[in-house]
């Protein structure tokens, strides 16, 4: 929400600073709450080495000075600071009334369990002793994690952002009782410094304006809630896009994304450089549009930026080569030193992106980092019941019994831990690895300037691995091996390291992302050659068990976070679903992942409940009259903010992804519920118009809704036959083996009555299409598109064959 940040600014910077009495050494004080450090936006800072925290808290206080209100709660965020001397609230009634009746302004810190400057800020200030009698004498605290509200964190993430054009975590925000914001930023250190203040001093001088200036503080609060909340609930004047504009927010999104792009490292934009998947999808999706077109000189050099930008994040430090997946940033611009976090919603969308890269080029190097990035989650990141959980930490121990963490202990190397453990093939996993007895983060000035891995190694290859097999007189093949080998050791030296925390809680917009990734892998991979053989950290296994995995955490959500009666999911789970509500992101996503989970052969039933999740998320999100999808149903009077998410960042906006779904909906549908989903995607889309037209860098993953939507026709390929037999799964295969994002999957049983019940119901071509195709003892496939379809095909390679030959003619 650029656009709407900077229009913000401007309304609330006059009336803040302009009218706002408050003293003028509390107005120098704001100039630097945002201070540079925040897990969103940071580069690397040099701080005090990081306490160890409580991975898990129990309500019994017998060991520790202080027990707060945070000691019930399930959030591992919120356990994690149970036993600090303030005297934290949860998010909730008991706080917001004690802060009315003792006439008090709230502090509310907002963060997330894996958040490393959230950890830092606890132990400079919320351990603190004096920290705590300064904020339990004068104000109610409050602690938020953000994953578990993300709607009570997106209403002061915007004022922050809006002030002071930058935000991150931790947030913390000063607001009086009834909840309006009155000052804000990210993270504080305790003390003054380098002319910046500290948080004892911000904690004094905001006590003394709410005693000497309330009137002012409270009416600005009010008053830059009424403006956020106009700028962002933004209504379309039409229902519909101008005709051109679709092409050209898809070509503008590229144009401005290219002029950021790295052509050394890959990435586009400068250090610190972010994984951002929406932009890769954007790139593809312009690439393939530009082949279609016959554009093959500009579709090979867009293809070429998103195909160096994957290579450099998977030979880079960003890269967990020994047990797979990645980190969620690197701080420097060659992707070599981490911030070395690990988010669900980048896994999920990483492996999408590798996925699409294999279906375009058939190369394995893509294949096998999905494969990568999955095996990781299946095995450190999936519970018993197949949920997914959210994170693992950047902190850890550096040894059993260490009293403090240190970022990245875990993941980092000692040339010499790497003799130790790898012997005679040290030397050649070093070269590979660019490992030295001094340490490696020497290759970037942003890597390490306050020598905080001074000796340490964090893996990168910077050489190609076929000069290197020569340089070592080997077979390419027999070098991969035994470096396979040698990181399989180095993962069991490091398995018995202090692991970093997990955040164990089950968000269901995350799994959503997850589900979509395990489902598509299990039948694109079954494009790769036989015999492909993989290296650990990839187990190779059948793709069957991917699509095992997503049905299986699919199915947790349905358990666990979804009412049959009332049809509405809840946000995350741990220990029982949370006390929030699902939100436009679960719903979203989750039905994006359940849309996927059908198209590549799961159930019917899959379908029917996106179906049924689609009706739930328009009642409950859906403005009707304005356009476009609110981030929350407005029912809980404490979240001040109802939001229509645009930007697509690390994850996509709610919106962006309603729009495709609608749009994939649309072309399974016929009759009146096409035309609902349609039109509400035309409406939706031009809500967001000015941002299309002139912020489309910001919404890439929107720019490829409304191209799709500007489509007449989409691509269908049914599929009609026994469903429980291989030769079904390798016609799914062949269907889903191009690389085509606005094709439809539909596959029917005419022998099952519930499935061709629901086809009569929802789109009677199919069934009878099905009706008239229907072979006991193969599988027809139809390619249908413009009311026409191609004649039956029943075997793969005829049905891939098709797929290319049509394809030109599909976008």
């Amino acid at each position: 929400m650029v656009k709407l940040f900077r229009l913000s600014s401007s309304l609330l910077g006059r009336h803040f600073f302009s009218k706002s009495l408050l003293s003028s050494s509390l107005i120098r004080t704001t100039e630097y709450l945002n201070y540079p450090c925040s897990s969103a936006f940071a580069g690397r800072f040099h701080t005090h080495k990081v306490l160890a925290m409580a991975e898990t808290t129990s309500s019994s206080s017998s060991s520790h000075s202080h027990t707060n209100r945070l000691s019930d709660e399930h959030s591992p965020y919120l356990l994690q600071h149970a036993h600090n001397p303030v005297n934290w609230y949860p998010w909730g009634e008991e706080a917001f009334a004690e802060a009315r009746r003792r006439d008090v302004p709230i502090f509310l810190s907002i963060g997330y369990s894996t958040c490393h400057w959230c950890h830092v800020m606890e132990v400079e200030s919320f351990e603190d002793e004096e920290v705590a009698r300064l904020l339990n004498d004068s104000f109610v605290s409050m602690k938020v994690d953000r994953e578990e509200r993300p709607d009570v964190d997106k209403v002061y993430m915007t004022f922050v952002q809006a002030l002071y054009g930058g935000g991150g975590w931790p947030l913390s925000v000063f607001l009086s009782p009834d909840l309006k914001p009155l000052m804000g930023g990210t993270y504080f250190p305790p003390e003054d410094k380098y002319g910046r203040p500290g948080f004892k001093t911000i904690l004094r001088k905001v006590k003394d304006a709410w005693f000497s200036n309330r009137d002012m503080l409270v009416k600005s609060g009010a008053f830059a809630i009424e403006q956020l909340s106009e700028a962002l609930s933004a209504s379309a004047s039409s229902k519909t896009l101008p005709d051109e504009l679709p092409q050209n927010a898809l070509r503008l999104c590229a144009e401005q994304l290219s002029q950021s792009y790295d052509s050394q490292y890959g990435g586009f934009g400068s250090a610190p450089k972010f994984p951002r998947p929406v932009e890769i999808q954007m790139m593809l999706y312009h690439s393939k549009k530009l082949d279609d077109a016959g554009n093959y000189s500009e579709s090979k050099k867009v293809l070429q930026m998103v195909l160096l930008t994957l290579q450099c994040m998977a030979r880079g430090g960003i890269h967990d080569h020994i047990g797979g997946g990645f980190h969620r940033y690197s701080v420097d611009e060659r992707w070599h030193v981490p911030h070395f976090e690990k988010m669900l919603y980048d896994q999920g969308q990483l492996v999408n992106v590798y996925l699409d890269a294999f279906s375009i080029t058939n190369d394995v190097f893509y294949s096998s980092l999905s494969r990568d990035i999955l095996d990781y989650l299946r095995r450190d990141m999936i519970g018993p019941e197949g949920e997914i959980f959210s994170a693992e930490d950047a902190d850890s121990a550096e040894h059993e019994g260490a009293k403090k963490k240190k970022e990245g202990a875990f993941y980092t190397w000692t040339s010499q831990e790497i003799d130790d453990s790898l012997g005679e093939h040290s030397t050649l996993f070093k070269d590979c690895y660019y490992v030295k007895p001094l340490g490696n983060c020497d290759l970037s000035r942003m890597s390490d300037p306050h020598d905080e891995f001074k000796g340490e190694n964090v893996l990168i290859e910077l050489t190609d691995t076929s000069a290197l097999a020569r340089k070592y007189g080997l077979p390419l093949e027999k070098y991969l091996d035994i470096l396979g080998e040698c990181r399989q050791k180095l993962f069991d030296v490091r398995s018995i390291r202090p692991r970093p925390h997990l955040d164990d809680k089950v968000i269901v917009s995350w799994n959503g992302l997850a589900i979509s990734s395990l489902a598509r892998a299990s039948k694109i991979l079954m494009g790769e050659a036989e015999g492909t053989k993989y290296n650990f950290p990839v187990v190779g296994c059948d793709p069957k068990e991917y699509m095992t995995a997503a049905e299986k955490a699919a199915s947790f959500i349905r358990r666990h976070l979804y009412n049959e009666q009332t049809r509405r999911l809840e946000h995350s789970f741990r220990n029982g679903p949370s006390k929030a509500p699902g939100f436009l992101d679960d719903y979203a996503f989750l039905i994006s992942g359940l849309l996927d989970l059908y198209e590549v052969g799961g159930g019917i039933h899959w379908l029917v409940w996106a179906t049924e999740l689609q009706d739930k998320q328009d009642e409950l999100f859906l403005d009707r009259e304005g356009g476009g999808y609110f981030n929350t149903p407005g029912e809980d009077p404490s979240v001040l903010l109802r939001v229509k998410e645009d930007h697509d960042g690390a994850e996509p906006s709610g919106n962006s992804v309603s729009a495709i779904n609608l749009i994939r909906l649309a072309s399974m549908m016929t009759g009146s519920k096409s035309e609902y989903y349609r039109q509400n995607a035309e409406h939706l889309l031009a809500v967001f118009e000015s941002r299309l037209k002139d912020m489309a860098m910001a919404v890439p993953l929107m720019c490829c809704a409304a191209a799709m939507i500007s489509v007449p026709s989409h691509k269908q390929i049914v599929l009609v036959g026994h469903k429980s037999s291989l030769e079904f799964d390798n016609m799914l295969a062949a269907a889903h083996a191009s690389y085509d994002p606005i094709r439809t999957v539909i596959h029917i049983d005419p022998t099952d009555d519930e499935e061709m019940e629901i086809w009569e119901g929802n789109n009677s071509n199919i069934a009878l299409m099905a009706r008239n195709n229907f072979a006991a003892d193969k599988v027809v496939a139809l390619v249908c598109q413009n009311f026409t379809c191609s004649p039956p095909v029943t075997d793969p390679r005829s049905l891939k064959a098709l797929l290319l030959k049509k394809q030109s003619s599909v976008v």
